[in-house]
């Protein structure tokens, strides 16, 4: 299952504070592995919680598959989108097992105990991740980078074709964040999911993400391929930042802030 999703002029303000962004406007198409970039306080983080329903006051529009998101029931929004947190502290020492199972919660009927069906799924989207050999362990265990793993299967495991990340690499070391950004790109590529994600790092967005949505100023400066858009000059306007260009045949392919005397 596949499906597009359809932002138009969003804009969103909390309650008795200035507006966050406004004018937002993108299509954002099944397969595509699309990152969201901007500066601390740019609306990235609000982006993603519009998008996932849990600010409903937002101006605009955003459509799933051609329906409102706004017209979907909370059991019928999760099985459209799921969403990867931060990170995660369980209060209690969950299993892995448990903590994946928890996704199939859109199709457990209320007082209803998990399907044998439920707990394939489950299995499979650890599988996917490659942490099944993690079935049996707890939760509260594991090192940061497989926490996210964990919860990326959680998400996989909701079977929803579009997935909301809020900077899934923001806390891992240089290798996990590599393994969370190639598997993501594996599940883009294998399952046809559009990816959805907020992050810092331009580099990871020039190595993985297929499309950036830049953010500035409450509105929407830039939007297509991360080697047309992240380029030295962008920088410069954004983050007031000067950085060198890394290039192969042309491409922009990587950016370095060199140490100011």
């Amino acid at each position: 299952m596949t499906c597009t999703l359809a932002i138009n002029d969003l804009g969103y303000a909390y309650p008795r504070a200035a507006t966050v962004f406004e004018g937002v406007t993108a299509t954002l198409p099944a397969g595509q592995l699309c990152a969201l970039m901007g500066t601390n306080g740019s609306g990235k983080t609000t982006l993603i919680k519009c998008l996932a329903g849990l600010l409903p006051g937002y101006l605009g529009s955003i459509a799933l598959g051609g329906t409102d998101l706004q017209r979907l029931s909370r059991r019928a929004a999760a099985r459209q989108l799921s969403l990867v947190p931060q990170e995660c502290s369980a209060d209690f020492a969950y299993l892995v097992s448990d903590m994946v199972l928890m996704g199939r919660t859109p199709y457990i009927d209320t007082f209803a105990s998990p399907s044998e069906q439920d707990r394939a799924i489950s299995r499979e989207a650890l599988a996917a991740v490659g942490l099944e050999r993690f079935h049996d362990r707890l939760f509260t265990k594991l090192s940061g980078g497989e926490r996210q793993l964990v919860l990326i299967a959680r998400a996989l495991a909701q079977d929803a074709p579009v997935m909301l990340l809020d900077e899934p690499t923001s806390h891992l070391d240089f290798k996990n964040q590599i393994r969370i950004m190639r598997t993501l790109k594996q599940l883009v590529r294998e399952r046809g999911l559009l990816t959805v994600m907020a992050t810092h790092d331009p580099n990871l967005t020039l190595s993985f993400a297929d499309r950036v949505l830049l953010l500035h100023e409450g509105r929407l400066l830039a939007d297509g391929p991360p080697a047309e858009i992240l380029t030295a000059a962008t920088m410069q306007r954004v983050y007031g930042l000067n950085v060198d260009e890394l290039r192969q045949d042309g491409r922009l392919v990587a950016l370095h802030a060199g140490v100011e005397a």
